[in-house]
């Protein structure tokens, strides 16, 4: 059996999966599921892109969105609402509130956020092992203006969510990685993997806060095996998202080879760009990677299989090499 890791975000990540279950459906996936973005509202813990996987994979996800359960209401936000209680601009559903719910009772019961993950997992079913990147704390924070001449770092939620990634990023922070360690099993599934994928999800504030977990690094370097990725950006836009202003933040400018030059041939083998960026092959080439150009639009969920056969393929060739 075939074993893949992939490291995975919210919602560009959960589509690429879906894709890539049909494109191989006997594997074995793990998937390393990014943690910075996980937030503290109404006294529970929030994992939006744990949550996204979970709900995507497990058919539970709000497909016009990307985010957020299929057939949700809203009245336990509305009565919040009605006592002033916020924050009003994120908006969490009744459904949703459940996983929430259970989730921080298992944490408070002592229960390692992993061991909640799995527990979670036995109800949606998803297909894959999810597992949370650090069991520890981490919140991504973005700095920006004050408004009054100075800056100040907001969690990446307000950021995203309230200000609409509207105003400059001037710095990304995962605050926290530096003092966290990888969760149970991660390490693991990296040193049996056959192949790492970096599916088409932020470089900064989702895998690229997964990389800053002290250890991950390293257990995908050793691993020995393809590492290969999939742009996030096409024609020098994010399909979707704010990757262009977190690259800009890092000093990264928003195109697929410079994604790639980002991560480096040091933890890249292979990279995949859009048909439409096909005159960045050669620039990634040069820099050790093997890349090559392909159709990255995740359409539906035949192209979605589509690009993820072409990943795979892509580790073959740099195993054969």
């Amino acid at each position: 059996m075939q074993r893949i890791v992939v490291l995975s975000g919210g919602i560009g990540g959960a589509r690429f999966l879906r894709g890539l279950r049909r494109a191989a459906p006997d594997a074995g996936i793990t998937v390393i599921g990014n943690t910075g973005d996980d937030i503290h509202l109404f006294g529970l813990k929030v994992c939006p892109d744990l949550d996204t996987v979970m709900y995507t994979l497990g058919g539970g996800i709000h497909d016009g969105q990307g985010w957020g359960r299929a057939d949700e209401t809203f009245t336990v936000k509305e009565e919040l609402a009605a006592y002033g209680v916020g924050p009003e601009w994120f908006g969490l559903g009744d459904r949703d509130f459940a996983t929430h719910i259970v989730r921080t009772q298992m944490l408070g019961a002592g229960y390692p956020l992993s061991a909640v993950t799995e527990a979670l997992c036995r109800r949606w079913e998803p297909g894959v092992t999810l597992l949370p990147m650090t069991d520890d704390r981490v919140e991504t924070h973005v700095v920006v203006d004050d408004g009054e001449g100075g800056r100040k770092a907001v969690h990446f939620q307000e950021y995203w969510v309230r200000l609409r990634a509207a105003v400059p990023a001037h710095a990304v922070l995962p605050v926290g990685a530096d003092q966290a360690a990888p969760a149970p099993g991660v390490l693991d599934a990296l040193a049996t993997a056959d192949v790492i994928v970096f599916p088409p999800s932020n470089p900064v504030v989702s895998i690229g806060t997964i990389l800053a977990v002290p250890g991950l690094r390293e257990g995908i370097a050793d691993a020995g095996v393809p590492v290969v990725g999939l742009s996030p950006i096409i024609g020098d836009a994010p399909v979707r998202g704010m990757a262009d202003k977190v690259l800009a933040a890092v000093g990264v400018p928003s195109t697929a080879a410079a994604v790639a030059q980002h991560y480096g041939s040091g933890l890249l083998d292979g990279w995949l760009v859009d048909t439409a960026d096909a005159d960045a092959v050669g620039a990634v080439e040069a820099d050790g990677i093997r890349c090559r150009a392909v159709p990255l639009l995740m359409t539906d969920i035949d192209a979605t299989a589509a690009m993820a056969r072409e990943a795979l393929s892509l580790a073959e060739e740099v195993k054969a090499a």
